[in-house]
């Protein structure tokens, strides 16, 4: 009895030891684990969850409500020049147990691949040349016959093939009746070779000859194009492969993928800066507010115009046409079920993201920008301009499998071919929700211009993208009863009632992102003193100028690098578009979370409100490198920075220095011409424009068949001020001379002879002959406000505005001011450059006819 008691008394105090062990571990835990996470939409707050997801509202990533729990500066840690960058390496192995998806697809991913057999190059380094001819051409890639630029007769321009090691021995014939020049995208190479005119060479004079000569020191997927003027627009394009010295041993493709205008590239730069929505029209994507009354978007369209902000806007160019190689849809047959392909893929686009699917399963991607990554697998993945990726896709049957190839903007596609027998569709990507992208954009931007900078929002390396909230596939059909209902597309292996056998959407689409890619060795930089750079990426779209902040790089000095620093440089989109930056001869490390084995790049997709951190080590002898945005028309437009290495010695290709800045400096520099005309029944209305990124002169007419309407004409010469160029301060000149009916009245009841205008002045708008300072000012709703004083003394007040989106097509203007003067019209779209009009003056009455814009 005794031992029963014992033992009973034994147990009851392990019982109680072990429920009091368990009260301290579960106070324990809840003293170093706050409460529960709640999760929630950074665009709709309302919305809380327990568990990670997307909203179900605007399919954006959920994120911790508790945002003390955050990295501060959007997961970027600030570090002075001169520190260890320990500090960040250590911010990426704490990050590390966030990432156990992107480890988990890495094993995955790394199992599926396999082990793959090799192919050792026997042969000794060598030195390998290449001729190439560059020629002008005709091609129709669109809807009509079109001047383009050939090399060797074909675009794009010819694959150059070189083992790790080699020589490269370039010759270049130029045959053309302008310069050109060639740029070695991503390659190490001496500064004198790299390919920008006026910056490292002289350019390629026409009918000439010049040699490229340079150690082939990497591997990878890299690609060649003009650096002169919009030569790369027209053909000028072409991939440049390095092999290791022992290669995987399965079948290997290289894909460029690039776009095709029939308009002039000169034209397209000219018509983004003056601000031409015939873009939108071809697109389809104008956003008037017809659209906006039929959508119940109308309030969105206000609030968006109230910020002062233009239509959403995805990609800036409308193209006839999408090629990959060359062509609108290839064919390889050769590959057979079972079958591994490697895709050598660069983006030789001028201005297009694009969206890269395959219909056969998985894309496991395995490089980008010529660095290996361990391997991941994605649904999906979007190509920035000038970026490569080295992707592996699987034929599961004896089947044609499409890798499909689509523009952000969604408005076209190009298709690549696999294997043999029936055909297999991907997906297409349904059309944008362009209203719920612009009610985002209200929410992201403030009255001044300025992205709001939300708390809990970690904004890095594209793991939020905006523009999910605009994406169907994800948040699902505005119209989700219409007959093109994403529903009846989510098919596996059924052909559709078109009889195309359709791949299936996974519901759970995962696409890539930087957080996702994984070095397979340590990329810390060598030590040495750190020297860090902050830039701001601003642009406005209205007059389509882009800036790091807010300068060009003619306004720019060159930013001096020492051999043997390390440079780190943190990158905030302030600006609505994504920009992918580019550095020239380096290759620099994304901080992406992945600490030490952070991937390294030479080009940066970079979202809007984004902050992304990138590292490079200065181990060049010297020169002048170039870092700017790839999209060319942004380039053009002076979106860029120059690094320059001190105490290099003079580049024996440049001979006269101050001549040759001065040539780099006129791409942004340059003045771009604009005029409207209108020829209607009244008489004829008009305007002629010459701007560039801070000046603009402009002049104005108004002249009536009638001989008592007279004439006017006003000339203003200004300078924008401030980032957002809201504010333009002038000088100008106001001659006007009419004759009238002194009891003619207007709806103000002001006698059209002479009288006084609404500030008591006398009224001299029928006989003026003045010079004036005035400023014009941006308002909300895009109204623009314009006050001048005369030489006289006189005072002038008015508010106007065109182009008001009224439909697709149809644009409405006004203008009133203080000199009781007012106007209000319609013009009709027909063509680029001619449209219908009509419009009433208070001075000229109405009129009916023809507008003609260039």
């Amino acid at each position: 009895m005794k031992n029963r008691l014992t033992a009973f008394l034994i147990i009851l105090c392990s019982v109680v030891s072990a429920q009091d062990m368990n009260k301290r571990s579960s106070a324990k835990s809840s003293a170093s684990e706050p409460s529960q996470a709640v999760y929630t939409c950074v665009m709709h707050p309302e919305i809380h969850k327990s568990k990670p997801g997307n909203c179900p509202k605007c399919g954006m990533k959920l994120v911790p409500e508790k945002s003390k729990t955050l990295l501060p500066n959007n997961g970027q840690l600030k570090i002075k020049g001169g520190e260890s960058k320990r500090g960040v390496e250590d911010m990426g192995k704490m990050q590390m147990d966030d990432t156990n998806e992107t480890i988990v697809n890495i094993k995955k991913a790394t199992k599926n691949l396999g082990s793959l057999k090799t192919l050792a190059n026997k042969f000794p380094s060598r030195t390998v040349r290449y001729d190439l001819y560059v020629a002008d051409t005709i091609v129709t890639y669109g809807k009509k016959k079109k001047r383009a630029i050939a090399v060797n007769g074909q675009i794009p321009m010819p694959t150059l093939t070189f083992t790790e090691g080699d020589t490269a021995l370039i010759y270049v014939h130029n045959k053309l009746d302008e310069e050109t020049a060639l740029h070695w995208h991503g390659l190490f190479l001496p500064n004198k070779m790299d390919g920008v005119p006026f910056l490292t060479q002289m350019p390629i004079k026409p009918h000439t000859t010049y040699i490229y000569k340079f150690p082939v020191v990497q591997h990878g997927t890299h690609w060649y194009h003009s650096h002169s003027k919009l030569q790369e627009q027209i053909g000028m394009y072409g991939a440049f492969i390095i092999n290791r010295r022992t290669e995987w041993a399965i079948p290997t493709l290289p894909v460029v993928i690039s776009e095709w205008t029939d308009m002039k590239p000169e034209e397209v730069h000219r018509s983004l800066k003056n601000a031409s929505d015939w873009f939108a029209i071809k697109k389809g994507t104008t956003q008037s507010y017809a659209e906006a009354i039929r959508t119940g978007h109308f309030k969105t369209k206000v609030a968006n115009e109230w910020k002062r902000m233009n239509a959403m806007d995805v990609s800036d160019v409308y193209y006839e046409s999408f090629l990959i190689n060359g062509e609108k849809e290839s064919s390889h047959p050769q590959f057979k079920a079972g079958d591994k392909v490697r895709l050598r893929i660069a983006n030789g686009g001028a201005s297009d993201y694009f969206w890269l699917k395959y219909a056969g399963g998985k894309i496991t991607v395995v490089a980008t920008d010529g660095n290996d990554v361990e391997p991941v697998e994605v649904d999906r993945l979007i190509i920035a301009v000038s970026e490569t990726y080295d992707v592996v896709v699987t034929i599961p049957e004896n089947k044609s499998y499409e890798f499909l190839v689509t523009p952000e903007d969604r408005t076209k596609s190009a298709s690549l071919w696999l294997g043999k027998g029936e055909q297999v569709y991907a997906q297409k990507m349904p059309k944008l929700n362009y209203f719920a992208g612009m009610k985002m954009m209200n929410n992201m931007m403030d009255g001044r211009g300025n992205m709001i900078k939300m708390d809990g929002m970690h904004m890095q390396n594209q793991v939020m993208d905006m523009n999910t909230v605009m994406y169907p596939e994800i948040t699902g059909e505005e119209n989700p009863e219409g007959k093109n209902s994403m529903k009846g597309m989510q098919m596996s292996g059924v052909k559709s009632q078109s009889g195309m056998i359709m791949a299936a959407e996974n519901k759970d689409i995962v696409t890539l992102n930087y957080d996702m890619l994984r070095a397979p060795k340590q990329t810390t930089l060598p030590k040495g003193q750190w020297k860090e750079l902050r830039f701001d990426l601003t642009g406005n779209m209205n007059r389509y100028v882009w800036t790091l902040d807010n300068k060009t790089v003619s306004e720019s000095d060159k930013i001096l690098i020492k051999r043997g620093e390390n440079l780190r440089v943190v990158l905030y989109n302030n600006s609505m578009m994504r920009h992918p930056m580019h550095l020239h001869g380096h290759d620099f490390r994304v901080l992406n979370g992945q600490g030490a084995y952070a991937p390294m790049k030479n080009v940066l997709d970079i979202m809007p409100m984004e902050r992304d951190t990138i590292e490079f080590a200065a181990s060049e002898t010297g020169g002048d490198w170039f870092f700017h945005c790839h999209i060319l028309y942004h380039m053009m437009s002076g979106m860029g920075r120059i690094f320059s290495y001190e105490s290099t010695p003079s580049n024996p290709e440049i001979s006269n220095p101050k001549m040759t800045q001065r040539k780099l400096f006129n791409d942004d520099r340059a003045f771009h011409p604009m005029a409207r005309i209108g020829l209607e029944t009244n008489g004829s209305d008009g305007e002629m424009m010459l701007a560039n990124t801070r000046y603009r002169f402009t002049t104005e007419w108004r002249i009536g068949f009638d001989k008592e309407m007279g004439y006017e004409s006003e000339s203003h010469l200004g300078r924008y001020i401030g980032k957002n160029q809201w504010l333009m301060p002038y000088v100008g000149w106001d001659f006007r001379k009419r004759t009238v009916e002194p009891m003619d009245k207007n709806i103000f009841g002001q006698s059209l002879s002479p009288g006084n205008n609404f500030f008591g002045q006398n009224n001299t708008k029928n006989f003026r002959q003045v010079f004036h300072l005035g400023v014009q000012y941006t308002l909300p709703l895009l109204v623009v406000a314009d006050a001048a004083l005369d030489h006289k003394g006189n005072l002038r007040f008015q508010l106007m505005r065109e182009d008001i989106p009224v439909s697709k097509r149809l644009r409405f203007q006004f203008m009133v001011n203080t000199d009781k003067e007012y106007m209000a019209g319609f013009r009709y779209i027909v063509t680029r450059y001619f449209g219908l009009s009509t419009h009433y003056d208070s001075d000229m009455g109405y009129g009916g006819g023809l507008t003609l814009s260039y």
